[in-house]
């Protein structure tokens, strides 16, 4: 069937082009006085009215089949099945109109259904302008209304409004879709063809450390890395370090008169930092030392082997203090430094002689890009190569070497001119379409402190990457502490949450705000375990996971209920909290086109109070309230409750955060307080549990009414 559309549609395209040919022809004969139609002409736009109708007779034939069909183990993308199906009926409606606007969105209210298409609007537009033709977009919306083919998602349609149509979704459709989700696990569908994406990232200088300023270039860098590998993209993951250039050629120099003996032993360069600083006094104020650097530059340049096995030396000391950074935050990468480009670089010069692009200029071999003021320099006048040649060759080598579909430079908005020029010559010297490989530049804003100015040390130096991350530890401790968490975890579970808590909300802090923008960085308000904060969510996440094992539903009673129980979305709160569970996938897609990650956060945000809202009006387990012994677990609101922290637990793995077991939010002893005693005497321990809750922080899912975890009894 799917072969069948392609070959109708592909015919109508070769059509309509033959038809636009005839038509100005014919229209170029009327200007010389020749009016007679072009019988050819009438004959191929008769036998295209009928393709059309052809076309969408197979398009809805098609919509039905695939509502028939078995369902796919990955969970299906609901806006986009709704753009198919509207897509589809404005076809059928409008087959005239050359790619009708598609505008389907989540209604923001639910009286306005679940969905909303909103194409109406502006096809009313289209239609004035390029048909003279007046219709309300209330009318379109009912052709379009009337054109929808049978489907297995909507169930109702109204139209509101001036033309907005709204989409009520089929209860058991989005039952059977979490129950899917529950068996098959948090999935998408498969790519039809596999991807190769380059992520560029990180990126730091050798010789120099890390500082808050590759925090987030690594951070957004990692997340990007695992969304796409999520979802079916083979990812190569590079690091292009600053591992070459004239600096290296003063560094060999001092370590050579440092440690004279370097070839035979290895120097114990332990503060690389201090290394580089002092070069750097002694190149800027002795000219006998800066002579030799410069010597030392063309012999590195030359491969003299022992002066690669000296660059050699220094790059691993700092491969060593990076690698510390990358296994705190988790971090896989591969090393592809400038380094690696250097004999490519000739080739990348000849290329653009030849094509004609280069202009000497006082010595240097310079290219301009259309629509760029400043030139790339490529030659330099003393014959050396420059960042551009590198930048140059590294994107030819991803393009032609690794055949990249889609290339992802994760550099800060400083960088922006300098990487569009580069793009832009990319595509002037023919080495890529931008309609066929996407070449983008995903920036980011600069990190502040509280003070609103760049992020610096009390002294004015730039804080050490390092140093911030100890200190987030040591922060996230002195929190942990605070809540008396120390009291109820072991040593191991302990150390596990303090990782989790100052790693996942330093990652979060960045990842939630929108990259392009600056943002401050507070540890007060990252470790907040209020509001749109990793703490806030681990801790969410951690009780909602406590919530089976508090009723001692283990998991393989879970996955046995997945198969056998019918999720019942009755109560508001449920159908709620069910539309938002399956709403991940259309979240992932939209940062897959504008690659912005703090949508995934805002989910995440908007998920976990959503589910407090059904965890607050709805029973997941009924007790005795006199006994307190079980006697009703309603298991399809357990199953909602494993389908939110699935969900949760994959948001958490593209964004690099590693949620616990345990923080310690005192559930034994909430349990044992009151899961089985009479209500007498829970009403005779809340004081007891609120002086717990003021000395240990907050012990309820977040957001109850005051209402124990523990007890799991709550709303109607």
């Amino acid at each position: 069937m799917e072969v069948q559309v392609a070959q109708c549609a592909e015919r109508l395209q070769r059509q309509e082009k033959e038809i636009k040919f005839l038509t100005a022809e014919v229209d170029r004969l009327k200007n010389y006085g020749c009016l007679g139609v072009s019988p050819n002409l009438e004959g191929l736009r008769e036998e295209n009215a009928k393709l059309k109708y052809r076309l969408n007779v197979l398009q809805k034939s098609l919509q039905e089949e695939r509502s028939r069909s078995k369902p796919s183990k990955g969970m299906i993308n609901i806006n986009s099945r709704l753009q198919d199906i509207f897509g589809v009926a404005i076809k059928a409606a409008y087959p005239d109109l050359e790619n009708p606007p598609l505008l389907v969105t989540p209604s923001q209210q639910s009286k306005f259904g679940d969905y909303q298409c909103n194409s109406a609007m502006s096809i009313t537009q289209i239609l004035l302008k390029t048909k003279e033709q007046k219709v309300s977009p209330r009318e379109i919306a009912d052709k379009i209304a009337r054109n929808i083919p049978d489907n297995e998602c909507i169930a109702k349609i109204e139209i509101a409004g001036p033309g907005f149509i709204n989409v009520h979704l089929k209860k058991d459709f989005v039952s059977k879709q979490l129950s899917s989700m529950l068996v098959n696990g948090v999935q998408l569908p498969a790519l039809g063809e596999r991807k190769k994406v380059v992520i560029d990232f990180s990126s730091p200088n050798i010789a120099k450390e890390m500082h808050v300023g590759h925090l987030r270039s690594t951070i957004i860098g990692e997340s990007m890395c695992r969304l796409f590998e999520f979802v079916g993209f083979d990812v190569l993951r590079l690091n292009h370090l600053g591992d070459w250039g004239t600096q290296f050629g003063m560094l060999i120099a001092h370590l050579q008169d440092k440690f004279p003996d370097y070839l035979t032993v290895s120097p114990p360069i332990g503060d690389l930092q201090a290394f580089y600083k002092e070069s750097k006094r002694r190149f800027d104020t002795e000219e006998e030392f800066k002579k030799h650097a410069y010597r030392c530059v063309v012999l590195l340049q030359s491969k003299n082997p022992d002066f690669i096995k000296a660059w050699k030396l220094i790059c691993d000391v700092s491969r060593k203090e990076f690698q510390k950074i990358y296994d705190c935050l988790d971090v896989t990468i591969i090393e592809r430094g400038e380094s690696y480009y250097q004999d490519k670089m000739s080739d990348i010069v000849k290329e653009f002689e030849e094509g004609g692009f280069v202009q000497v200029d006082d010595g240097r071999k310079i290219v301009f890009v259309p629509g760029y003021s400043v030139p790339l320099t490529i030659v330099k006048s003393d014959g050396g190569f420059t960042y551009d040649t590198s930048d140059l060759a590294a994107l030819k080598q991803r393009l032609f070497e690794e055949k990249a579909d889609y290339i992802i430079y994760v550099v800060d908005s400083g960088q922006a001119v300098h990487l569009q020029t580069i793009f832009a010559a990319g595509q002037m010297i023919g080495w890529y379409d931008p309609k066929v490989t996407r070449v983008t530049h995903a920036a980011f804003g600069v990190v502040l402190g509280e003070d609103k100015k760049k992020f610096k040390t009390r002294s004015g130096d730039t804080v050490r990457l390092i140093d911030l991350l100890e200190e987030g530890l040591k922060r996230s401790m002195d929190k942990l502490k605070e809540k008396e968490r120390d009291k109820v975890l072991t040593p191991e579970e302990l150390k596990a949450a303090q990782t989790s808590v100052a790693f996942g909300c330093i990652k979060y802090a960045d990842l939630s705000h929108n990259r392009i923008n600056d943002y401050i960085f507070s540890f007060d308000k990252m470790l907040d375990d209020r509001g749109n904060t990793a703490a806030y969510l681990l801790y969410a996440f951690t009780r909602i996971r406590s919530i089976a094992r508090l009723a001692n539903i283990g998991e393989e009673t879970l996955q046995k209920a997945a198969t056998q129980t019918e999720i019942i979305l009755d109560h508001e709160k449920e159908w709620k909290l069910g539309k938002c569970i399956l709403r991940f996938p259309e979240i992932l897609q939209k940062i897959l086109d504008d690659l912005l990650l703090h949508t995934l956060c805002d989910y995440l945000y908007e998920l976990a109070t959503t589910f407090t809202e059904f965890y607050d009006n709805c029973y997941c387990v009924e007790k005795d309230r006199q006994t307190g012994k079980i006697v009703k677990v309603n298991m399809w609101r357990m199953l909602l409750c494993e389908a939110t922290a699935a969900v949760m637990a994959k948001g958490f793995d593209i964004l690099g955060i590693k949620p616990v077991q345990k923080i310690g939010v005192l559930q034994i002893e909430v349990q044992n307080m009151f899961l089985h005693k009479p209500e007498a005497a829970l009403l005779a321990g809340l004081p007891q549990l609120l002086s717990h809750r003021r000395r240990a922080g907050h012990l309820f899912l977040p957001g109850a009414r005051g209402v124990p975890t523990a007890c799991l009894c709550k709303g109607s």
